[in-house]
């Protein structure tokens, strides 16, 4: 059963805390943080299908008419005669009704677009070579932010949140979470920004972000003001209701596996298969240790040439983090697209008696991500660790959206158990 078909009455709607649509929404770490802060997701949009089904499967709204929120397989750029893949007017014209449709049956339940656009542009993987094709899609995806800007214009929901790496404020990508935030005063809101620590969220890892949070200006309540102008929002650096969780904490209940293996009863539970040299590296490592260790081992220098080279060069010791592994007794580092590569981080497992990597499954448990959020395809290694690295933490996610909405004057009523 469809919304569009769907009786729904407006006091089956009002259930809900706000109402929401998740631009970029890949494989639902924002949508699901929503869903858990008592947020309805209309819909979630994102031009990569291959994180369709993972989205569909794992986000069923638990208010209105229950159903699992739409995935939009959608491009939110302008068809043009250089990029004529762009569906900027059907993508309107398709939230134009849905919006219609609920903000009809739900009058003062407010809105909340979440545009987390992709991070890659403003990181510094981004300085590698790239090829024409790939340069100037990275050239588009660094104008997303602006482009999503448009939907606020048109739509004008009373709040607005996005999440980004830490960097995108650098002055070298050309000042567009600044342009961001001019735009949406610009339109009304009030906006506020900062750079925070996923631990201090409840999330087992350290990750920065810079979070920015939009309100619309004639709704905010005043004790939310960061100024006596009352030009800017204030925004938490931690969650006074959470606690830093480790690695151990988070991962420890899992069963042990090996390196190349999988467990049939846990989805997602897999690891990356490892070289015998590697497997002789990450036996030799200890929890929380640089790789230094790898120059000793009872299997001899196992320290890579390249390393060497430029260790010698720099009169220092550099990648100490990789071929290592996570300490138990703190949150991990930050989980990225490789984060089952011990090649690529400190990824390997804190257990001395498992060698390998951590499992896509502790991946995503270290994303705050529940034991039974699954990712699809289910035998993938690569496509599931992108989508998990990609991912807004929906602890993180919850938090935001919680703080957002009881930043409006007319507060909604609280989701379960939250009490921010």
């Amino acid at each position: 059963m469809t919304a569009a078909t769907s009786k729904v009455s407006p006091a089956e709607v009002g259930k809900a805390r706000f109402i929401a649509l998740d631009f970029f929404c890949g494989a639902g770490g924002t949508t699901r943080g929503l869903i858990d802060a008592g947020g309805y997701v209309i819909a979630g949009i994102d031009k990569d299908s291959r994180c369709e089904k993972t989205y569909v499967e794992n986000n069923i709204n638990e208010s209105v008419d229950y159903a699992p929120v739409r995935f939009l397989d959608m491009d939110i750029f302008p068809a043009t005669e250089a990029y004529p893949s762009g569906q900027q007017a059907e993508l309107i014209e398709r939230i134009d009704g849905l919006l219609d449709y609920y903000k009809s049956k739900a009058k003062d339940v407010p809105v909340l677009f979440a545009i987390c656009a992709p991070c890659q542009p403003f990181t510094r993987l981004s300085k590698k070579e790239l090829s024409d094709k790939r340069k100037r899609g990275r050239e588009r995806d660094s104008n997303l932010l602006l482009e999503a800007a448009k939907f606020v214009a048109r739509f004008k929901p009373e709040m607005v949140l996005s999440e980004n790496v830490a960097g995108i404020k650098d002055a070298r990508y050309g000042g567009i979470w600044d342009e961001f935030r001019a735009t949406l005063a610009d339109l009304g809101y009030v906006t506020g920004s900062k750079v925070v620590c996923t631990s201090k969220f409840g999330v087992p890892q350290f990750r920065k972000r810079s979070i920015l949070v939009a309100v619309r200006s004639d709704m905010v309540r005043p004790e939310r003001f960061a100024d006596v102008l009352q030009t800017e929002l204030l925004v938490p650096d931690y969650d006074p209701d959470s606690r830093t969780v480790s690695v151990a904490e988070a991962i420890g209940h899992l069963p042990s596996i090996g390196a190349g293996e999988f467990n049939d009863e846990i989805p997602n539970h897999r690891t990356r298969s490892l070289s015998e040299l590697n497997l002789q590296r990450i036996s030799s490592a200890k929890p929380g240790e640089s790789n230094s260790y790898m120059a000793d081992t009872e299997h001899g220098d196992l320290s890579l040439a390249c390393h060497r080279r430029v260790n010698e060069r720099l009169k220092a010791r550099c990648f100490t983090d990789v071929y290592t592994r996570m300490h138990p007794d703190r949150p991990s580092p930050t989980i990225t697209t490789k984060c089952h590569s011990i090649s690529n981080g400190r990824f390997g497992h804190f257990d001395t008696e498992q060698h390998r990597g951590i499992s896509l499954r502790e991946a995503a448990i270290l994303q705050s991500f529940s034991d039974d959020y699954v990712f699809y395809p289910l035998d993938g290694v690569d496509p599931v660790a992108r989508m998990i690295g990609n991912a807004v933490p929906p602890k993180l996610a919850e938090f935001f959206a919680g703080y957002a909405v009881t930043s409006l004057q007319v507060e909604q009523p609280r989701a379960r158990g939250q009490g921010r």
